[in-house]
C-alpha cells in the first residue's frame, strides 16, 4: 500500500496548458509539474506561453528586481 497517492492536481472546469504535450487540457490530465494554470477558460489557457513571456519581460524590466546594479550608497 502506497503512503502517498501520485495523482494529478486540478479539478474539472479548470483549464491548463500542458508544456509537455503542447495542448490545452481541462482538469487533471497531466501532472502539475508539466502544466501552466489554472485558467478560467480554454482561450486563456491557449495563451499561456504568450502570457508567460509577457510576464517575464515585465519582471525583467522591473527596477525592483535589478541585481546587476551596485547598491546605492549615501
Amino acid at each position: 500500500m502506497a503512503l502517498f497517492r501520485r495523482g494529478t492536481a486540478g479539478k474539472p472546469g479548470e483549464w491548463y496548458y500542458c508544456i509537455k504535450h503542447l495542448k490545452v487540457e481541462e482538469g487533471p490530465e497531466c501532472r502539475a509539474a508539466d502544466r501552466l494554470g489554472p485558467y478560467a477558460s480554454p482561450e486563456e489557457a491557449a495563451r499561456a506561453m504568450e502570457t508567460s513571456r509577457e510576464r517575464n519581460e515585465e519582471w525583467r524590466n522591473d527596477p525592483r528586481w535589478r541585481d546587476d546594479e551596485p547598491p546605492a550608497t549615501g
